[in-house]
């Protein structure tokens, strides 16, 4: 018979895990890449607010454009320039950071028109971005964890192609984390076939510049409605509420802090899917001070 000591650190072993499963807090996403002012990726990962950093942009693809990167001030990819930013990647990453490639942006000038070009885009990321091998790597040798599409122009075809590509790498060795930017109306027009792939990590819905479905404190029905839809819907790890992290970030859409956490945050919390908050973007996070105001509610 065991004795009562036994049990007891049985039942303790058992319960720990689901205590730390059960305490896990959500978590800050953040957008870094288009304004110079917006200090360095060192330090963006330094402030200890962000668990994912999102490089934006991979700008140019597809259609037979040759695949670059906008970085707007912090560097010249034409020049072979960002190649210096991989130290800094590597700091990010030692600090347990995820820091990813983010396709598209709302300035267009990319497009998939077939599947061969899904398949070609896919190469090229995999040997520029993450574990392949290139002699011409844009951010240097440090293997990035993943990439995020924020397609935001074309056609809603072949992405779904592009996300099992690019899954498909995680055999090689590093998981290739894939994650998305979709607008709030569901579904999105541009990746809501490829999220249907449950392929994806993390998903963090833009619930700004969408009038429908972002939060409105006069009426937050519709905004619970669309967050119940996304979290119902979509076969992603974790599904998180974006937000403009100043109001001059986005045209609409941004929610106060006190707002946030009194009338938002307890309405989302209790999802399974509940991820935490993604921002955009650095520059505007620096300006309002938002991620340091609701990171110990997120």
């Amino acid at each position: 018979m065991a004795s009562k000591k036994s049990n007891i650190a049985t039942f303790l072993a058992l319960l720990m895990p689901m205590l730390v499963a059960g305490s896990e807090a959500g978590r800050i996403a953040i957008y870094w890449g288009q304004n110079g002012n917006e200090g360095t990726l060192a330090d963006t990962c330094a402030t200890g607010n962000y668990e994912y950093v999102i490089l934006a942009f991979l700008a140019s693809f597809g259609n037979g454009q040759k695949p670059m990167i906008n970085l707007a001030g912090h560097c010249d990819p034409y020049s072979n320039g960002c190649t210096a930013l991989s130290s800094d990647i590597k700091s990010c990453q030692a600090k347990g950071i995820k820091v990813l490639l983010s396709m598209g942006g709302g300035a267009g000038g990319y497009s998939l028109v077939s599947s061969e070009d899904a398949r070609q885009l896919a190469t090229y990321i995999w040997n520029n971005f993450l574990g392949g091998k290139s002699t011409s790597r844009p951010l240097g040798e440090a293997v990035l964890d993943g990439v995020d599409f924020d397609i935001e122009s074309g056609t809603g075809q072949h992405w779904d192609e592009l996300a099992r590509y690019l899954s498909s790498y995680s055999k090689r060795g590093k998981k290739v984390h894939l994650t998305a930017a979709p607008q709030c109306p569901f579904p999105d027009q541009w990746v809501g076939g490829a999220l249907k792939t449950g392929l994806f990590d993390y998903v963090w819905v833009q619930f700004y510049n969408n009038p429908p479905c972002q939060f409105n404190p006069l009426n937050a029905t519709s905004f619970q409605e669309s967050w119940k839809i996304w979290t119902s819907s979509i076969p992603a790890t974790k599904i998180f509420l974006g937000l403009p992290a100043a109001p001059d970030a986005a045209g609409t859409g941004f929610v106060p802090v006190s707002d946030l956490i009194s009338k938002v945050l307890p309405k989302i919390k209790g999802s399974k899917k509940y991820g935490g908050v993604m921002l955009w973007s650095k520059y505007y996070d620096d300006e309002s001070g938002y991620s340091s105001s609701i990171k110990s509610h997120v």
